[in-house]
């Protein structure tokens, strides 16, 4: 997470072109999610399809505000799939799914804007 998600903040400092094909973004589908109740903050548990090479990998995200469980499966995200896994309470979260604060904080997620394939990448 970044340290602010003021919309008037300054731009993060510059990096080179390398750093940023170093993080590999793809797109998935959600074929799963349940409620995350151990969590500190409110969060949903979901399972994202990548594709074959990548497959299905899970991720916590803080998106109740927004995104209704029920609404979830079926969806497109973008997500980061080559940070190392993090312990979430007591799930092991394997991507970070993107998203952006809406006016009051609460994040909406970055989803592309018609079905694409699933596995593919951010350029």
């Amino acid at each position: 997470m970044h340290v602010t998600h003021d919309p008037a903040a300054a731009a993060a400092p510059t990096i080179d072109f390398d750093t940023f094909l170093a993080v590999d973004v793809r797109v998935g589908t959600i074929v799963d999610a349940k409620p995350f109740p151990e969590a500190r903050k409110p969060a949903w548990r979901l399972w994202i399809d990548f594709g074959p090479a990548i497959g299905v990998r899970k991720s916590s995200a803080q998106i109740t505000e927004n995104h209704p469980l029920e609404t979830l499966v079926g969806q497109q995200v973008a997500a980061v799939v080559n940070f190392p896994p993090r312990q979430i309470g007591p799930v092991v979260s394997e991507v970070l799914t993107l998203g952006f604060p809406d006016a009051n904080g609460k994040v909406v997620l970055v989803q592309p804007s018609k079905p694409v394939p699933n596995g593919g990448r951010l350029f």
